[in-house]
């Protein structure tokens, strides 16, 4: 099952091709499938949320973990925007850099 962090990473990714490097629940929900591996455990019905995949529930959770020290948000990649999504920061982009995963 893609983690996370693994889902938090595709934000980024999927931030970092914006112009103005907000990734929003309504594009990730659109291009998370095609960035991150999701198996039958993500796209398992939310408990909590009816008529959603967990996953959609995992993308929220980046802001309500955002105190762990290993959130994106917390690391300082991932900003939340209230009501849209997140963006990606420079020390973001910086990040996948030295992953080799943005330019």
């Amino acid at each position: 099952m893609a983690t996370e962090q693994e889902i938090a990473q595709g934000v980024m990714l999927i931030a970092a091709q914006q112009p103005n490097g907000v990734a929003t629940f309504r594009r990730c929900r659109t291009e998370m499938p095609a960035i991150v591996a999701l198996n039958a455990g993500n796209n398992a019905p939310s408990i909590t949320r009816p008529g959603e995949p967990m996953w959609h529930q995992i993308v929220r959770n980046i802001k309500s973990h955002d105190v762990a020290g290993t959130n994106y948000i917390a690391q300082g990649w991932l900003v939340h925007v209230p009501r849209t999504g997140y963006r990606i920061t420079q020390t973001g982009r910086d990040h996948l850099q030295a992953l080799g995963l943005y330019p």
